[in-house]
């Protein structure tokens, strides 16, 4: 008889399990964030303290984040019992309590829980998309200063560079939304697939910068409270690249002056 032994996890598994969980709203890594304040291995037993920028985040984001890091880690090789705590939130108590029970989003909230977790991850999955399709387009302009924003209305997935990390996220991003990943299909697109009209192009685009321009905002934003509220937090941030870092796009006509897309926002 063969006895086959399981590994015994380590710490760095369950982080990059834990590097798979990612902020709804900010579309990052927890482990990016720094929203991951320990890890603690004990044989195959797994304990995780997490960590919000604020004590009064939404508790439906923060139940998202707990219980898809409670799933994760769970789902680690080896692994045992775990337990996920969300410390320093004005519903730790109630949340930790709903994780250990295994009692659910509902289960935890009662009649608190009026919206469905499914379809706040829906808006959030197409939130990402339109800020993932906008980086890849925008990189392309950046790299091909002949392309006009109206331009991009032709562009395919197979025109967007392979190694670029931005297209690497919008593959992964439509994938989530059941959107046509071959190299074929049209990238300036919104979330159920509909493409705009050669006159909205540039708009559109435009509309998808602003809701970028708000999610990486957004991100800073948190990265800049967490490391207020918790001296140190920064050192385990992965530093997130300004929209300020890039050179700007041109315009479609360079003989009217750019104006900052932040404006728009």
């Amino acid at each position: 008889m063969t006895t086959t032994l399981l590994a015994v996890p380590t710490e760095s598994d369950v982080r990059r399990a834990l590097g798979a969980v990612v902020d709804p709203e900010l579309d990052e890594p927890i482990t990016d964030l720094g929203f991951v304040r320990s890890v603690a291995v004990r044989g195959a037993d797994v304990t995780v303290h997490l960590r919000l920028p604020t004590s009064f985040c939404a508790p439906n984001f923060a139940w998202l984040m707990c219980a898809d890091a409670h799933d994760a880690v769970s789902a680690v090789p080896g692994v045992g019992q775990v337990v996920v705590e969300l410390d320093d939130h004005h519903d730790s108590d109630l949340i930790n309590r709903g994780l250990a029970a295994g009692a659910g989003y509902r289960g935890t909230f009662g009649h608190e829980a009026e919206e469905s977790l499914d379809e706040l991850r829906a808006t959030f999955s197409r939130k990402a998309h339109t800020a993932a399709m906008e980086r890849a387009l925008t990189a392309l302009l950046r790299a091909d200063r002949s392309l006009t924003e109206a331009d991009l209305r032709h562009t395919t997935l197979g025109d967007l560079p392979a190694d670029e990390p931005t297209t690497g996220a919008l593959l992964r991003r439509r994938a989530t939304l059941g959107l046509p990943t071959d190299p074929g299909a049209a990238v300036l697109v919104a979330a159920d697939g509909t493409r705009p009209s050669p006159a909205e192009a540039a708009l559109f685009l435009r509309r998808a910068r602003s809701v970028r321009i708000s999610v990486d905002g957004n991100a800073h934003f948190c990265r800049g409270l967490l490391a207020t509220r918790y001296p140190g937090a920064e050192d385990d941030q992965t530093p997130r690249p300004s929209i300020d870092d890039r050179p700007p796009v041109p315009h479609p006509d360079p003989a009217r002056p750019l104006i900052p897309l932040e404006v728009l926002s």
